[in-house]
């Protein structure tokens, strides 16, 4: 859509208009709500002053680019569908979209890079970023800003500051000497005034730069000029008008430049206007319901699987925030650390109980990790609460400041495997195979309540690193206990046992809340001996050993990439020990898996527990 020539009162229906599809998409397909919502007019003045096509347009994590999709030509009715639009920005997706994005804080550098690429190249092209104030507390947005500030390249920054966490109104006077200070005829005196002080004396190049000092104290923006950036802010984030003149302005100056915008989440959703963090990722709801009925969470975290008919199951995650409440209760030393998803990881009641020993760290990974060594060098049992999919962000800190030196940190890693609407910057994949190269970790998964209560209680008490990964919403084994007919699966350190027997000569090895779906298969296939692993690292040897012996084939049932993961895992120990014994992996295959629905994902993989058995079915067939 071609906004450049509308008036101001048609782009004030427009961002009317662009709220309500954004209203009806989330309420029908759940998504994030209140962040989009509160940038209408930002992404508007976006596409009035740049070109998208041209100019590299991009989004800080990007869950706020849902008014650009429909300024682009996107429709949001299949917002975060399988095989439909995606709830992040994607090259694949529109060449509008500049980025692949879905973590935090990488969109500066990104502009940075870009701003280099034009240079060299001799384009007219200017990156334009939208980054929001809980980005701006990791450290690659200030890598990123230290180096532009320095290079001067041409970029503008629209700081959307909606929890005024970077800087309070300071008044009328502010906002005017800020504007007045980025304006042409300013820089254009400031650059005269600065080359003839090369011709003046010392004491009067200090008293000009003391009286702009000066100045800028009582504007907000001291710290983006100190690093060589101009400033211009706050302005209203919600006035098109404004938005579109300063954008202007900024662009014009052909420099780095900061526009520090205040705008209010939710924005035109009663509901959901201000700081209210159950708004930030929402399921379907119905938006007549303004006390809004349906499941809530943080992160986009709605359980994907068909709910229990036991509505009293916990998640996963909730079973981890109060058996780990339970243990600090009686234990001191356990402290706890998460990266800005308190409630997404379950330890914000923890952080309200005891909140000298729980801390949420912001968007800072890597530094959650290196303080995390510091606690466990110290005496203190620290568990470190992060995602799948941002734990990678902290690989290098892992190795250095963890298991180098062999601390006893606890790695909780909620959303292990598909995790569904997100898709591929989100599904946790990854861990096992880049953790279980690291000397001295140990890995180990749950595969049900009572397996990680006692996983849990145990890891008080280990001496090495220890990395446990569970799944998104509820354990399979949890949810379909009776129909799977498993039985007691009692957990005990460093061992694998069978939880399911039969008169049969198939073997499925199952790591964590892969277990409930090989037992899955198993009764599909009429019976088969299910093992659940436990531990990836350190393996059960004695038990593997046994299990050559009598079965030579062994299906593995991991909800992690095939590279590196539990499959290859136990192909290096048969290798190694001469086994001969085939194995045959029902892990991720070496791509990266697209959004949708978790049941919707895994048929189209081909690793639903019906696509499974009939695939086991024609290799025992083709054995024959």
């Amino acid at each position: 859509m071609d906004v450049k020539s509308l008036s101001n009162d048609e782009l004030i229906a427009l961002a009317a208009n662009i709220r309500e599809q954004i209203l009806q998409a989330v309420s029908k397909n759940g998504g994030h709500l209140s962040s989009n919502l509160g940038v209408v007019e930002l992404i508007i003045a976006m596409h009035a002053v740049f070109d998208s096509s041209k100019d590299p347009f991009i989004f800080d994590v990007s869950h706020q680019c849902y008014a650009h999709k429909i300024l682009t030509g996107r429709s949001l009715e299949t917002l975060r569908q399988f095989k439909g639009i995606g709830g992040y920005t994607n090259p694949h997706e529109s060449e509008c979209d500049y980025f692949v994005a879905g973590h935090s804080s990488t969109s500066i550098s990104l502009a940075v890079g870009a701003a280099k690429a034009v240079e060299l190249k001799g384009d007219e092209r200017i990156p334009v970023v939208l980054i929001g104030d809980g980005a701006m507390s990791a450290g690659e947005a200030y890598e990123a800003l230290n180096e532009l500030g320095d290079r001067k390249y041409p970029c503008v920054i629209i700081l959307n500051d909606n929890e005024m966490s970077i800087a309070k109104p300071v008044g009328a006077l502010s906002k005017y000497i800020s504007h007045a200070m980025a304006g042409p005829w300013y820089q254009s005196f400031k650059a005269r005034i600065n080359e003839l002080l090369k011709y003046a004396p010392d004491s009067a190049a200090y008293m000009a730069k003391r009286l702009e000092e000066g100045i800028r104290l009582i504007t907000p923006g001291m710290l983006f000029e100190e690093l060589g950036l101009e400033y211009i802010g706050p302005i209203d984030g919600h006035n098109i008008s404004e938005i579109i003149s300063t954008l202007r302005t900024a662009k014009a100056m052909k420099k780095p430049v900061i526009v520090h915008a205040q705008t209010i989440k939710g924005k035109g959703y009663a509901p959901a206007e201000g700081k209210f963090e159950k708004w930030h990722g929402v399921s379907p709801f119905e938006l007549e319901d303004k006390e809004k009925k349906a499941e809530v969470n943080y992160e986009i975290t709605r359980n994907s699987r068909i709910p229990s008919a036991n509505e009293s199951l916990k998640t996963a995650t909730q079973i981890f925030s109060s058996a780990l409440l339970s243990l600090a209760k009686n234990n001191e030393k356990i402290t706890g650390i998460t990266a800005a998803m308190p409630s997404g990881t379950g330890l914000d009641v923890l952080i309200k109980e005891y909140p000298q020993r729980f801390w949420d760290v912001a968007i800072a990974e890597q530094h959650a990790v290196t303080q995390a060594g510091a606690l466990a060098k110290e005496g203190f049992r620290p568990y470190v609460a992060i995602y799948s999919t941002f734990l990678q962000r902290a690989y290098d800190q892992i190795i250095h400041d963890v298991c180098i030196l062999d601390l006893p940190v606890v790695f909780c890693i909620d959303r292990a495997g598909i995790v569904g609407e997100d898709g591929a910057t989100h599904q946790g994949a990854f861990d096992i195979s880049f953790l279980s190269a690291l000397p001295n970790i140990e890995l180990a998964a749950p595969t049900c309540e009572a397996d990680f209560k006692a996983l849990l209680s145990w890891s008080q008490n280990t001496a090495h690193p220890l990395a446990l990964r569970y799944p998104r919403g509820r354990f399979i084994c949890d949810e379909l206990k009776d129909e799977l007919e498993i039985d007691a699966c009692e957990f005990k350190p460093y061992k694998a046992s069978f939880v399911k027997t039969a008169q049969s000569d198939l073997l499925f090895i199952g790591y964590g809340n892969a277990v409930g779906k090989a037992c899955a298969v198993a009764n599909k296939l009429g019976g088969a001996n299910v093992v659940n692993l436990g531990f990836a690292k350190p393996l059960d040897e004695e038990f593997l050993r046994k299990l050559s012996a009598s079965f030579k084939t062994w299906y593995i049932f991991s909800e992690s990439a095939k590279k590196g993961g539990v499959g290859e895992i136990l192909s290096s120990f048969i290798n190694e020990n001469d086994l001969g014994v085939k194995i045959i992996s029902f892990e991720y295959e070496d791509a990266f898996i697209t959004h949708g629905k978790k049941e919707l994902v895994e048929a189209s993989l081909g690793l639903d527990a019906a696509s499974i058995a009939e695939k086991i079915k024609a290799y025992k067939s083709a054995k024959k």
